[in-house]
């Protein structure tokens, strides 16, 4: 795998119930993230409830787990709050539910002041791809996202602090 001991943690917020990253959310996957500074990884193992056909995983859950991936390569790396607003996915290999997998993403291109264009990867235990993602998500300031009330005070006193150096 491509977590190292070095890379820093990510913490995730437990004052939601994000799907896929929030701690507290039983039926979740709750992801936790790693950076180098250059990429975003998480390591997840998909629960038996989110089983697809046959012991393979949906795929609108790999689906989540890549999205997420790259929301969060996206918020840490330009420090900024975004949202998805296109995405695809190529389904490489059948992911088996239960087993380790672990998802990378990093920003391809800025477009603008306003866009930016991230990919994903998803391997399992072997290193092998079993899914690859590209997305163009809208990015926002802080100051924006309260505005428009994509974020309030409680999400920004946690946004600012995955900054801070400890």
């Amino acid at each position: 795998m491509k977590i190292k001991a070095s890379f820093k943690s990510l913490p995730t917020s437990a004052s939601h119930n994000c799907f896929a990253c929030s701690p507290k959310n039983a039926a979740g996957l709750k992801m936790q993230f790693f950076t180098d500074n250059e990429s975003v990884f998480s390591r997840v193992t998909i629960p038996a409830h989110l089983c697809g056909w046959n012991n393979v995983s949906h795929g609108g859950v790999i689906s989540t787990i890549l999205d997420e991936t790259m929301g969060w390569a996206t918020m840490y790396l330009l420090q900024c709050i975004s949202l998805t607003q296109t995405m695809s996915v190529a389904f490489k290999k059948p992911v088996r539910i239960g087993g380790l997998m672990e998802v990378e993403s990093k920003i391809l291109e800025l477009k603008g002041k306003r866009e930016a264009i991230a990919d994903g990867v998803l391997t399992d235990a072997d290193g092998k791809v079993c899914a690859t993602s590209i997305g163009t998500f809208t990015t926002f300031s802080p100051a924006v996202a309260k505005r428009l009330k994509i974020a309030d005070e409680k999400m920004l006193d946690w946004y600012y602090r995955l900054f801070e150096t400890p």
